[in-house]
């Protein structure tokens, strides 16, 4: 699945009631957890993070107290008492298997010790997989019957409608639009390399200035900077969405061209910008960057409920009706 299919499934069970352990599967970096924690408080929900590879078996079973001549388990103030929400038990299959053992109590029976997961809460875990080269543990054959499974796997579009609502590092987000392959890479041979996650901290690194390679990988961080410096050199997108980039021409080289059209995308706040901008490229450009342009612009408003209205203006706007239909497809994608 990809991480907006996961998120969609994830929701599903939420508005349909359906209490059923669900264990994530995917590589480090992808963002199973911000999925869980995105899903979580978009429904208002508590969200309880437990990371089981940290945890020892007291933490989870609680500790025994005597009382009336007979040992008591005190659970741990951190799991829930009342209320709704997640408890999520991340790094599930890291966890040595003494602790695994608590955990397929608590999974099985929602039960552990003395404590009893209240019945408002949905129980969901995560884990990496042997050939993501983690510290991992085989999981029970009896443990993992009793989970729903569901492997996520890094996308391109979903990491751009999250990085275009949150306002990720526009430098970023071109050079991926021009080279999605390196969204994910895994390098055994580095302990850098590039994901979701470890993009997110080089737009950070980037924005203040420093090498984005600590975060990356040198060979990512290589093109990146190389595609940074060809992007120094681009029309000036402020006029373009400001109605006055018509002395501009349309870059010709590949990566020129990815780095004007998402650069424009993510500087859009309004629909009036989006729409100077689609009016730009109208003139100067062919369709595929039209849409390219749009689909990001998309997510942006998404994000701040403006689609509807950058709907109505584009069908308002002579000028752009040849273009309304792939448009319109797009809002429904």
């Amino acid at each position: 699945m990809t991480p907006a299919e996961l998120k969609q499934y994830l929701s599903t069970l939420l508005d349909q009631e359906l209490k059923l352990s669900v264990m994530l599967w995917g590589p480090p970096g992808i963002g199973k957890s911000s999925i869980v924690a995105q899903v979580a408080g978009e429904r208002g929900l508590s969200l309880v993070d437990l990371r089981l590879g940290q945890l020892a078996p007291t933490d989870l079973r609680g500790l025994p107290v005597a009382k009336d001549g007979v040992a008591v388990w005190y659970p741990p103030e951190f799991l829930p008492q009342r209320g709704r929400g997640i408890l999520f038990l991340d790094e599930l299959n890291m966890a040595p298997p003494t602790l695994q053992g608590i955990a397929q109590q608590l999974v099985l029976d929602r039960r552990v010790g003395s404590y009893t997961v209240p019945d408002g809460w949905f129980l969901w875990a995560a884990g990496n997989r042997k050939e993501d080269r983690a510290a991992v543990f085989d999981m029970p054959a009896p443990l993992a019957n009793r989970f729903v499974h569901l492997e996520a796997r890094a996308d391109f579009d979903s990491f751009r409608s999250y990085a275009m609502e949150r306002g990720l590092s526009a430098d970023v987000l071109s050079f991926l639009s021009y080279r999605p392959a390196l969204l994910h890479k895994m390098d055994p041979g580095q302990v850098a390399w590039p994901s979701p996650r470890s993009w997110e901290m080089a737009g950070k690194l980037h924005a203040a200035g420093l090498d984005v390679g600590p975060a990356v990988g040198d060979g990512p961080a290589s093109e990146f900077h190389a595609f940074v410096r060809l992007a120094s050199a681009l029309p000036d997108l402020e006029a373009i969405l400001g109605e006055r980039g018509q002395g501009f021409s349309f870059p010709t080289e590949p990566s020129e061209r990815y780095a004007l059209v998402v650069g424009l995308a993510s500087r859009v706040s309004s629909p009036a910008r989006a729409i100077a901008g689609l009016r730009w490229l109208v003139d100067k450009a062919s369709t595929e960057w039209l849409q390219l342009f749009a689909s990001n612009v998309i997510a942006k408003l998404r994000a701040s409920g403006q689609v509807g209205a950058l709907a109505k203006d584009v069908a308002a706007d002579p000028k752009l009706k040849a273009f309304l239909t792939s448009f319109q497809r797009g809002l429904g994608a």
